[in-house]
């Protein structure tokens, strides 16, 4: 029996996306930051979510080790599980999205068949933002300690230079945190995710 068979979306009956952005002022948006580990992710997404609650917008910021801990906390890090683990984050992304939130998405997300399918889930008011980082500054950096655990044979499956991590062909956005500060850094990204919150006329 297919497992679908029996389940019926309803989504006719259910307060629509626009009748949340009204109530919120603000149209819902993604914004996905992906790059290796150390590269400033989630010091970035961090720092934003905190400048737009400042501003008096409503946020919600998916990072990589916390859903781990939660929802994803069933997968490991095999090429198949770390494409579920995307898919499922871009489909909870799209459902905050939907509610009107700036959404905020960190995540390594090394292949690109797996920012394509991203892209392919919430389709439209999403910006991929790169955060680069060479590997050297990231292992340098190394706040979790994984890169000494790589290089010692203790993490098989850790993002490591020219193999599990992909440079992106088109990135809508690049943050170069060995170029720019944390400051400048944020800045650009503030500026960049403007646009993608106005609310649209009708």
């Amino acid at each position: 029996m297919n497992q679908q068979e029996h389940i019926y979306p309803e989504f006719g009956r259910m307060l629509n996306r626009a009748d949340k952005e009204r109530l919120l002022r603000q149209r819902g948006c993604v914004l996905w930051l992906y790059g290796m580990s150390g590269s400033g992710k989630s010091t970035l997404a961090n720092a934003l979510e905190r400048r737009l609650y400042q501003e008096g917008k409503m946020t919600q910021l998916l990072d990589g080790d916390n859903v781990r801990t939660g929802l994803n906390q069933d997968l490991g890090f095999s090429v198949a599980e770390r494409r579920e683990n995307l898919r499922r984050i871009a489909e909870v992304a799209k459902l905050f999205r939907d509610a009107g939130l700036v959404t905020i998405v960190s995540f390594i997300t090394p292949l690109e068949a797996a920012r394509q399918a991203a892209r392919e889930i919430i389709e439209e008011d999403l910006s991929m933002v790169y955060v680069k980082a060479s590997f050297e500054a990231c292992a340098a950096r190394d706040p979790k300690g994984l890169y000494a655990k790589g290089a010692a044979g203790d993490l098989p499956h850790f993002t490591k230079a020219g193999t599990l991590f992909e440079e992106p062909a088109a990135p809508d956005l690049v943050v170069d945190t060995e170029q720019m500060d944390l400051n400048t850094s944020l800045d650009f990204l503030y500026e960049a995710v403007q646009p993608l919150m106005e609310v649209k006329p009708k």
